[in-house]
């Protein structure tokens, strides 16, 4: 599975939060606070989900089950004018991205393990310290083998030093 590499533009979010670890992970209770109420986001420039994960810089060099990280649910904003209660806003800084076109189970995390322990590190790439997410589009389909998304993965090139 060969990803493309895409320049992001900085993206304004808006959705819910909510901190979790691999160990405990609460995706479904973070999902089943916003969905029903996304429709009260007003401004959103598709109709898209963007399933965000903001980690702390040394999650993946130590990593542990139990590590904790940020998991968002929101739709990308034309700007921050209306945002609904119990909201929160996210400005996604731009940046290089590895997007892989994934189908099948998003309870699946092969792909991931295939992304971090396979691809990179025999690409010219290296991990960034910026959120990863996956867009969920019309091809979405919860706990359906022919689900499709894009999953999104920060990466710098290996040949410069940050």
């Amino acid at each position: 599975m060969t990803p493309r590499i895409e320049t992001l533009n900085e993206k304004k979010l808006v959705g819910k939060r909510l901190t979790m670890s691999f160990a405990n992970y609460k995706i479904g209770e973070l999902w089943r606070s916003f969905t029903p109420r996304r429709k009260e986001i007003t401004n959103n420039l598709t109709s898209d989900l963007i399933s965000m994960v903001v980690y702390k810089p040394t999650h993946f060099v130590d990593f542990k089950p139990t590590n904790e990280f940020e998991r968002w649910a929101t739709v990308e904003v034309a700007d921050f004018g209306n945002v609904p209660n119990e909201m929160e806003t996210f400005v996604l800084p731009s940046g290089l991205y590895a997007v892989f076109n994934y189908k099948g189970l998003s309870t699946d995390n092969s792909i991931f393990q295939y992304i971090l322990g396979t691809w990179l590190p025999s690409s010219d790439y290296l991990l960034d310290n910026r959120p990863h997410f996956e867009v969920l589009g019309d091809k979405y389909k919860n706990n359906d083998p022919t689900s499709e998304e894009e999953i999104w993965i920060p990466i710098r090139p290996k040949n410069t030093s940050h």
